[in-house]
């Protein structure tokens, strides 16, 4: 039994190299209009991840991880496979390349998928389970759950960002109408009021009006794509606002200055729910203590009278 698992898992491991050496070797010619298309591909995922990585945060990032992710990606690409947008946008607000995250993900699975060899390896030698199906499908379980292990700290970790994120946006926008009911320009305000922190998603927005002056774009333009990277609606409505300051700035500034107190409310409201549902958990947790506690005192009572 143990020699069939061990062919069975030999054979697998076999399997999945040939089929990766077919998948790596296997590429059909490009033609020009693809091989453009791609290398505009390239160009502006470089650029996205220059911007959306502006906090430095990527220098952290191993530099092997970003070759085996890289591999991954190109191989990925050339299937005609790609991210969904919701990643996509989680990769930006965190500060991940696309690369690490692929890198990651491919580890992780790997790891699940040897962890119930090496976990259960007893029981495997010595025939414990009976059909060698069992650690098969204990591997593939594994290496899906650990595929997604790095999913769902992805989005954990972009939903505390986002939400950091708005309360910035709130400040900013509360300074940008303090600057333009000074008297300043638009461009002005803007640059002012990045100046005032030097905050991880201060420094995003200050880069991206940086990136926006050098490239000859408008900086509620520049705004609303950052928006759609990060997937923040408040950044876009901040770009649709700016853009009609030129036909009526005192009713924009008024516009501003309200919108930031609504988010403000906005997030008032929903730490108030958060600190609701921790405060349910929490009762939740007492009720099972209590109902442990009360077990443990009748318990020596109720096993008098049944053995009796």
């Amino acid at each position: 039994m143990t020699s069939l698992v061990l062919v069975m898992l030999v054979g697998g491991l076999v399997g999945a190299g040939l089929l990766l050496l077919v998948t790596v070797f296997d590429r059909a010619p490009v033609s020009g209009a693809a091989g453009l298309a791609q290398i505009d591909a390239l160009r502006q995922r470089g650029a996205r991840t220059a911007s959306l990585t502006a906090d430095r945060r990527h220098q952290d990032e191993s530099v092997r991880m970003r070759k085996v992710g890289a591999g991954l990606s190109d191989l990925l690409a050339a299937r005609g496979i790609r991210l969904s947008s919701s990643i996509t946008a989680n990769l930006g607000i965190v500060g991940q390349s696309r690369e690490t995250f692929l890198a990651r993900t491919l580890l992780a699975a790997v790891l699940g998928l040897f962890l119930p060899f090496i976990v259960l390896a007893f029981p495997i030698v010595t025939g414990m389970f009976g059909s060698p199906a069992i650690p098969l499908w204990l591997a593939v379980l594994g290496a899906a759950i650990g595929s997604l292990m790095p999913w769902a700290q992805l989005n954990k970790d972009a939903e505390e960002r986002r939400r950091d994120f708005r309360h910035v946006v709130s400040s900013f926008l509360d300074l940008v109408a303090m600057n333009l009911a000074g008297g300043r320009g638009v461009p002005e305000a803007l640059q002012s009021a990045t100046a005032i922190s030097d905050g991880w998603a201060m420094v995003r927005i200050r880069d991206t009006l940086e990136a926006a002056r050098l490239q000859g774009i408008t900086p509620w333009t520049a705004l609303g794509q950052l928006g759609d990277d990060v997937d923040i609606d408040e950044l876009r409505d901040l770009a649709a606002a700016l853009a009609l300051v030129a036909e009526d700035g005192a009713k924009v500034r008024d516009s501003l200055s309200a919108r930031a107190a609504s988010m403000r409310r906005k997030e008032l409201a929903d730490a108030e729910g958060r600190a609701a549902a921790q405060s349910q958990s929490m009762l939740v947790a007492q009720l099972l203590l209590c109902v442990g506690f009360l077990l443990f005192l009748t318990y020596p009572a109720v096993a008098r009278v049944l053995g009796g």
